[in-house]
């Protein structure tokens, strides 16, 4: 639901971005062993970006609320 935050695999870009290690730069690690590296199934990554702080904080707001019925 993310509307200014884009899925990448790297981090290093000017905007916004959000990764699922687990799946994406972490995905040849076996299971067993993704917690020596601190990753867990529900760890999402976020590189915030140079958009004004506001709209990211408020891209973040939206999102979150459009999944919190299912928590």
């Amino acid at each position: 639901s993310l509307n200014i935050a884009l899925i990448s695999f790297s981090l290093g870009d000017p905007e916004t971005l959000v990764q699922h290690p687990a799946s994406m730069t972490h995905s040849s690690i076996p299971e067993c062993d993704l917690h020596k590296f601190g990753v867990s199934p529900g760890l999402i990554r976020l590189s915030a970006g140079l958009e004004d702080a506001k709209d990211i904080i408020g891209d973040l707001e939206q999102a979150l609320s459009s999944i919190h019925h299912l928590v």
